[in-house]
């Protein structure tokens, strides 16, 4: 049915669940998978010199390949071949940039983990997977963390 899964992760927990229902999406037919991570543009101050920005873009750059390996395993150890990808944010909100991917790449579905916050956590914390359903042009399905 789908032959193009992406599926953004982070690390956690609720984005290793969106990658298992997406491996449980998969039949005995060809599929392509694409893990991809987005590196959110970081915003320290550095007036002071009391961040090393370029130090931390790197360390949030080294946290998005972890996480990525670590999907990429998950998926390989369920016999799938998967792609990875880590893009940077620059200035996009995250989910736009999840949505261009799945354009760009010719995705048939986003899978994604959505950490269900509500209220004054919505607020303060917004929600990514809600930025990609409103934003996407093909079918989201949202798995919701435990």
């Amino acid at each position: 049915m789908y032959k193009r899964i992406l599926v953004p992760v982070d690390g956690s927990s609720t984005s290793d669940r969106a990658l298992q229902e997406a491996i449980k999406l998969i039949d005995d037919q060809p599929v392509q998978m694409r893990l991809l991570h987005v590196v959110d543009d970081l915003q320290f101050l550095n007036a002071e010199g009391y961040v090393d920005y370029a130090e931390l873009r790197e360390l949030t750059k080294k946290i998005g390949e972890r996480a990525l390996a670590k999907a990429e395993e998950v998926a390989k150890q369920a016999d799938i071949t998967v792609d990875t990808l880590l893009r940077e944010a620059n200035g996009e909100r995250i989910a736009r940039v999840i949505d261009e991917e799945a354009a760009n790449w010719s995705a048939d579905l986003i899978v994604i983990g959505t950490h269900g916050r509500s209220g004054f956590n919505h607020l303060l914390f917004g929600s990514v997977a809600e930025g990609v359903v409103r934003g996407s042009s093909v079918p989201v399905l949202l798995v919701r963390s435990e």
